[in-house]
């Protein structure tokens, strides 16, 4: 099978369907490109850990492969730079990277809009900034919503192994920027309460910036990915197909001929091409004796 056309480049010699089950790829360079490009600020601690953070210091992301936690992946947007976070969101070490990058591209570019797009809260009854549009694109691939337990609304794949959560009512702004306990869920695995990855995200988080995160996750294009890895996470969960190398280009008839030895004709020297004269015609023979 041929890499799907989204697919720059492959990274592995399996592409892994449904693409939330592939994991990550265990490699922060991709998600840390999109805001990097626009000449974020970059440093690492002593630890190894990645910090990144907005020329104007209101957008932070931590990439934390030694952090006290699971949580891989940090950002917090403030409105005031000392003041609390106006909305964070977490990705935990098996996110597929992908997802991340889907993120951090669509943050890079509202803030390149300006505060009013990295900042605006969502409000529902809007027309682009309703909570629920974050939720479409994963209803228009099957998804079917769920009522797990009450205050929450939910929305799960066909197959029941990735869901999105929405948690109505009040809830604890630090505890939405710290644990699990956040407005939005996003999970993938047998159940929420045995999650393989999941990613939160605080009540302010803008809409736009939710959506891409679940129009990648509902992309039909498998994700490629190591089979050694992949198998001791999926535990057969997942369809692999084989990464197959591409084949040969298409000849050309040139090529053809060339294969076969067909030669053209070598030209004639010009001294055995006749040449008439528009004006003459070429002389007659003599008498015969």
């Amino acid at each position: 099978m041929n890499p799907p056309d989204d697919l720059h480049t492959i990274d592995g010699d399996v592409f892994v369907s449904p693409r939330y089950l592939a994991s990550s790829t265990f490699t922060g360079d991709p998600a840390l490109g999109p805001l990097l490009d626009l000449g974020w600020d970059l440093h690492h601690d002593d630890l190894g850990n990645a910090y990144v953070t907005a020329p104007d210091r209101k957008v932070h992301l931590g990439y934390l492969p030694e952090g006290e936690d699971d949580g891989l992946w940090r950002i917090n947007a403030y409105r005031d730079p000392f003041g609390p976070p106006n909305w964070g969101v977490c990705f935990n070490d098996r996110v597929p990277t992908e997802f991340v990058q889907a993120f951090t591209a669509a943050l890079a570019t509202a803030y390149q809009q300006g505060p009013d797009a990295y900042l605006t809260r969502p409000v529902s009854g809007t027309d682009d900034h309703d909570p629920f549009l974050a939720v479409v694109p994963l209803l228009k691939q099957g998804w079917e919503i769920e009522r797990p337990r009450w205050g929450v609304f939910a929305v799960q794949a066909p197959d029941g192994l990735a869901g999105l959560e929405f948690t109505t009512g009040d809830l604890d702004p630090e505890a939405e920027l710290t644990t699990r306990d956040a407005r939005w869920q996003l999970w993938a695995g047998k159940s929420i309460d045995r999650a393989a990855w999941y990613a939160t995200a605080s009540t302010d988080t803008p809409v736009a910036l939710l959506t891409a995160v679940t129009q990648c996750v509902a992309a039909p294009a498998p994700l490629p990915r190591w089979r050694e890895e992949t198998l001791s996470y999926i535990k057969g969960m997942a369809q692999l197909t084989p990464i197959l190398p591409p084949g040969p280009p298409t000849p050309t008839p040139l090529d053809v001929q060339r294969a076969v030895g067909i030669r053209r004709p070598a030209a004639l020297p010009a001294s055995s091409v006749p040449r008439w004269s528009t004006t003459s015609r070429p002389s007659l023979p003599g008498p015969r004796r």
